[in-house]
């Protein structure tokens, strides 16, 4: 299985310039202990509130005249949603999307703001109906993580931290869905930047992908125990094929946070670094802030992947101790 390199990476770099934002590296002093410092990367700042619009619009651009006429599908709890909606309208291209019925309302009214045609389907329909649609209908399928140009679009994340990071940084956190984005920053450090340690995080209740790492067996949980989350964005059964190959070639560790160190961490983002996330992209520095053993590390960077968050929710989070 061939994994995607920094030819790739550099390629879609250039595809996403001036559509994706290039988010900054923030310094996060209030979180210092005196033993380790953090850094976060706010990919809540994309023009879709999510990391997604890398590996969308690089997928959509590389596209040819004739596939980009028959229109795309993809699937998506809300974030690769919005992406490929607005990637598509960007490029001028239908765009049909299957998200779960379970999807916050947030993200399923920003998609079709975009332009998108969406269908709501029970949870255990997202990830088979696409196939159907394109091939009743001819479209290209655009899957959230399990293509080479998604994991090469989400792998600017990982080259923008090369770039930007302090000469001292030693760790940096990802969190873990279906693994694109984990699968391309990882590939980028390490073959950028090889003596920085990339340690996936995820939900205790969404734990497919740790137990595939640390076992070497391709995992798959129900999707009835992944939807316990809050963190909606990482509620995938199992990573794919390809980002599962990248795990094992690149991935130093995957750790897990619970839900409550997942609420209370959205809190302090929002009221010590004044960011909004989701649950979803507070789960990496979470794991700075509640699994320093297990992470190690004494300069660390967390990756914030999205802040498409409910209002009602975030403001239920603020409510509660952080």
């Amino acid at each position: 299985m061939t994994l995607v390199g920094v030819e790739e990476l550099r390629a879609a770099q250039q595809r996403i310039a001036g559509v994706a934002v290039r988010t900054p590296l923030l310094p996060c002093p209030w979180a210092a202990d005196g033993t380790r410092r953090l850094y976060l990367k706010p990919e809540s700042l994309q023009p879709t509130g999510a990391f997604k619009i890398r590996g969308a619009h690089n997928r959509l651009a590389a596209l040819t005249e004739e596939e980009r006429a028959r229109g795309v599908v993809a699937q998506s709890s809300g974030n690769h949603a919005q992406a490929v909606a607005y990637a598509a309208r960007e490029l001028g291209i239908k765009a049909v999307i299957v998200m779960p019925d379970t999807s916050p309302a947030v993200k399923v009214e920003n998609t079709r703001s975009f332009g998108a045609e969406v269908i709501l389907v029970p949870p255990g329909e997202r990830d088979t109906l696409p196939a159907e649609l394109a091939e009743r209908h001819g479209y290209v399928w655009v899957p959230p993580y399990d293509d080479p140009y998604i994991i090469a679009g989400q792998g600017t994340v990982g080259l923008e931290l090369a770039e930007d990071a302090p000469d001292e940084l030693d760790t940096v956190l990802v969190p873990v869905s279906g693994g694109g984005l984990i699968s391309g920053t990882a590939a980028a450090l390490k073959l950028t930047c090889p003596g920085v340690r990339v340690v996936g995080v995820e939900p205790e209740l969404a734990a497919d992908a740790q137990a595939s790492l640390r076992t070497g067996v391709h995992t798959a949980w129900p999707v009835a125990d992944t939807y316990r989350t809050v963190a909606d964005g990482l509620r995938t059964p199992s990573v794919g094929t390809l980002p599962f190959a990248h795990l094992q070639a690149y991935v130093d560790d995957i750790v897990t946070v619970s839900e409550a160190e997942i609420r209370a961490t959205v809190a302090l983002l929002a009221r010590r670094g004044r960011l909004v996330a989701e649950p979803s992209g507070a789960v990496a520095p979470a794991a700075y802030f509640h699994r320093a053993e297990e992470i190690g590390g004494r300069v660390v960077a967390a990756v914030v992947s999205g802040g498409n968050i409910e209002p009602t929710l975030l403001a239920e989070l603020l409510g509660t101790e952080a």
